[in-house]
């Protein structure tokens, strides 16, 4: 749940389980899209229904799979597109006039206060958005996982420092709202994903760096479930 602020949406799109997310600000009844894809009729059709203005639409990172639906949902509704500048220019992509931002950025959605936190790992911009106690991570950190760092723009060095920032930097009760669901839940708490996330317990990146590179998905399969650290060390992956 949210705070008395606003309220997050989810909608499960596409053949890949994307998580397209809905922020309604409550009192303006505005609305910010993040990473819309695949059907936009869809995410069109569940803002008419909620009573809401489509005003922004926030980009977590560029892959195609997240944002194969800028340009359908800009033809319903005249959205600033907002996204990370180190985003925007490993991208290379050319939106009409985008609102670039750094990390540590704010966005007001009405009474709604939005926070840009730069997570480099996945893509080199990547990005997730706190509101609140709740947070909208993309593909930098699932239920259970986190996102690939062998495709374009990934770095398991970065994802290893993003992941440790999060894990020292973020209220251990705050709500994590992914990019896809992987996992046997759709949705939990920073706590735990500490306790039960195997990229959460490493502690230096180069073992890290081997785990997520050339172990995990060889050992593991979807849907995610809890790992502890001692099963990781049962396992000699730890």
């Amino acid at each position: 749940m949210s705070d008395s602020a606003f309220r997050v949406h989810a909608m499960e799109l596409g053949p890949m389980g994307n998580f397209v997310y809905l922020v309604e600000d409550i009192a303006s009844r505005r609305c910010a899209v993040v990473d819309p894809a695949w059907e936009v009729e869809q995410i069109v059709a569940q803002a008419r229904k909620l009573d809401l203005n489509i005003t922004d639409i926030l980009l977590t990172h560029s892959h195609h799979d997240h944002i194969n639906g800028i340009d359908g949902l800009l033809n319903h509704a005249g959205a600033e597109v907002h996204l990370l500048k180190p985003e925007y220019e490993f991208w290379q992509h050319e939106l009409d006039k985008p609102s670039l931002h750094h990390g540590g950025d704010e966005l007001q959605l009405g009474d709604t206060t939005i926070r840009i936190l730069h997570t480099p790992g996945h893509t080199p911009g990547s990005a997730c958005y706190q509101l609140g106690n709740e947070i909208i991570t993309g593909d930098t950190l699932f239920v259970f996982g986190c996102g690939r760092c062998d495709l374009s723009g990934g770095n398991p060095e970065d994802m290893f420092v993003t992941l440790k920032n999060m894990k020292d930097r973020l209220p251990q009760d705050m709500l994590i709202h992914p990019g896809h669901n992987y996992s046997v839940k759709q949705t939990c708490t920073l706590g735990e994903q500490v306790e039960s996330n195997p990229f959460m317990h490493y502690d230096d990146a180069e073992s890290f760096v081997n785990y997520r590179m050339h172990v995990h998905d060889k050992t593991r399969d979807e849907p995610y479930a809890a790992v502890s650290k001692q099963q990781l060390k049962i396992s000699n992956l730890l």
